[in-house]
């Protein structure tokens, strides 16, 4: 799954750096080595963080509403970001209990 090409509006887990194990939200891609991040709550899209693709793993999810609102406007609410996150978590719990992990 690593070896996906980044996406605008993609959710990502982060492994290294500060905060592993945190989810964020790719809100820019720089080349084919970094990304910009954000969650919406402690990073805003004002702050993106660039973090290095080596550092993620890439998840399957990629937000619509972020990736759309990004190529038609250049930016995205932090409320937005939030939610695209809560919502991919959400989801994850519901299929990880439907496991029986």
């Amino acid at each position: 799954m690593d070896s996906l090409t980044p996406q605008l509006g993609q959710i990502v887990k982060v492994l290294r750096g500060k905060d592993p194990g945190e989810y964020a939200v790719i809100v820019g891609i720089v080349d084919s080595r970094f990304v910009w991040l954000a969650d919406g709550d402690i990073r805003k899209f004002d702050q993106p963080k660039k973090k290095n693709l080596s550092h993620l793993q890439l998840q399957e999810s990629i937000s619509s509403e972020v990736e759309s609102s990004i190529r038609e406007t250049g930016r995205v609410t932090n409320g937005k970001l939030r939610y695209a996150i809560s919502k991919f978590v959400d989801i994850m719990q519901v299929e990880a209990h439907e496991k029986g992990d």
